[in-house]
């Protein structure tokens, strides 16, 4: 999961996701910049992840690295900037074929197919980001699960 900074979509994605796969499952988090290197994930992330039964407070920001692009099978990102970003970061095809914009690999389409940025918000949208999150996280854990049985 990326988003630009770590601490706002990419930190709840992850924690929704893990929360609907199974244990033999890797799911991180990253942010294309690292400006936030190091935090916990925003407050009212953390406050909306545990209304909802997730904990995300043992997260920490990070940016994404060439090493991510290796280990893992699927990198989503939460709006077309950091797509962009994190394509160009590809060293071939293989590593392109891994990247996609989470929506889209949720199945929507449509014009927006980007994840709204909720920092400069309150926490009704905090609360839509998070049922966005979780509506498309139920789509890929269902889609990851047949695929590995």
């Amino acid at each position: 999961m990326v988003c630009l900074g770590n601490i706002c979509r990419s930190p709840l994605a992850e924690g929704i996701l893990k929360s609907k796969l199974p244990d033999h499952f890797t799911v991180d988090s990253a942010g294309t910049i690292s400006l936030h290197e190091g935090e916990q994930p925003d407050k009212r992330g953390l406050e909306i992840a545990r209304t909802h039964g997730i904990d995300i407070a043992g997260q920490r920001s990070r940016p994404i690295t060439n090493r991510d692009l290796l280990h893992f099978d699927k990198i989503y990102c939460m709006d077309l900037r950091v797509y962009e970003e994190v394509v160009s970061m590809a060293k071939d095809e293989e590593q392109r074929k891994k990247i996609s914009l989470f929506l889209e690999s949720a199945g929507e389409t449509g014009d927006n197919l980007e994840v709204f940025d909720p920092y400069w918000s309150g926490m009704d949208q905090w609360e839509e980001v998070y049922q966005v999150l979780d509506q498309a996280c139920s789509v890929i854990a269902e889609k990851l699960t047949i695929k590995s049985s």
